[in-house]
């Protein structure tokens, strides 16, 4: 087992600050490549504190200001306009960079993208469902419309 310290939010492992115990192939041959994860260290355990800082200054600090964040999203649908054939199939995919954007144009607070979950790749015009995780008790389910170019 491998003992690492996550930069990055992984979904069922972790937020960014976290040390964890993770096996040696996926730390080595994932997590690490990727920079979601350095290996631990006891110098490397002192910038937790740092990693720590810089997470709640982009969290949602209270619940209930998760969940006036969540009526408004849940209130106001999000556009996204991207490039489509005529029938309607996208010339590529939706991204969860291009919601974020969409979604702080129409003038909710910024998102961070790594928060985005959505359940299938949005490769076609129409109404999405995707979900945004705001507070660790606190979801949110957005509407997207995609509209052609």
């Amino acid at each position: 087992m491998a003992k690492i310290i996550l930069t990055h939010e992984v979904t069922g492992l972790g937020a960014p600050g976290d040390i964890v115990e993770v096996k040696d192939g996926y730390a080595r041959n994932y997590l690490v490549p990727r920079s979601l994860a350095t290996p631990w260290t006891k110098g490397a355990e002192k910038n937790v504190s740092a990693i720590r800082r810089a997470r709640k200054t982009r969290e949602i600090a209270t619940l209930d200001d998760a969940k006036a964040v969540r009526d408004s999203l849940q209130a106001n649908p999000v556009t996204v306009s991207a490039k489509a054939g005529e029938s309607g199939r996208l010339f590529g995919a939706v991204t969860t960079a291009e919601i974020a954007a969409a979604i702080k144009a129409a003038g909710a607070p910024a998102v961070d993208k790594r928060k985005i979950e959505v359940a299938q790749a949005i490769k076609s015009t129409g109404d999405y469902t995707v979900h945004v995780r705001l507070h660790p008790e606190v979801s949110a389910a957005v509407t997207v419309k995609v509209v052609a170019i």
